[in-house]
């Protein structure tokens, strides 16, 4: 059994930066992969990046390629997502997950998640 919870959520203007963390507890943090995911009002949960076990290795969607960065501090049993550029379609409740596997290259689905956390929102608006 593993509990996840987020926070670092809120609210920011176009263009600016956020920093998601997500703290873990029940198992060794090491020894699970981890993601994040979004989802917006009305669409379904999606795919953002995941970070392998050591954090040697992580994958993005292409829409965040590039301004968003996930990295794990594994003494803390903690991982995070910094998020720059923020634009308003990046607005959604962010979650975090353990999922069962990581393959650099591949979205994780839905179906593949482990556990979930309940969620932080990121609302981006002037």
């Amino acid at each position: 059994q593993v509990q996840l919870v987020e926070s670092g959520g809120g609210l920011v203007q176009p263009g600016g930066s956020l920093r998601l963390s997500c703290a873990a507890s029940g198992r060794t943090f090491s020894s699970y992969p981890m993601a994040w995911f979004h989802q917006a009002p009305g669409k379904d949960r999606e795919f953002v990046g995941a970070i392998s076990r050591s954090g040697a290795i992580s994958y993005y969607t292409n829409s965040v390629k590039g301004r968003f960065t996930i990295s794990r501090d594994n003494a803390k049993n903690t991982v995070y997502l910094q998020m720059n550029s923020l634009k308003p379609e990046d607005t959604a409740v962010y979650y975090c997950a353990v999922v069962r596997r990581f393959i650099f290259g591949t979205m994780i689905p839905v179906g593949e998640v482990d556990y979930w956390g309940q969620g932080t929102q990121v609302t981006v608006s002037s």
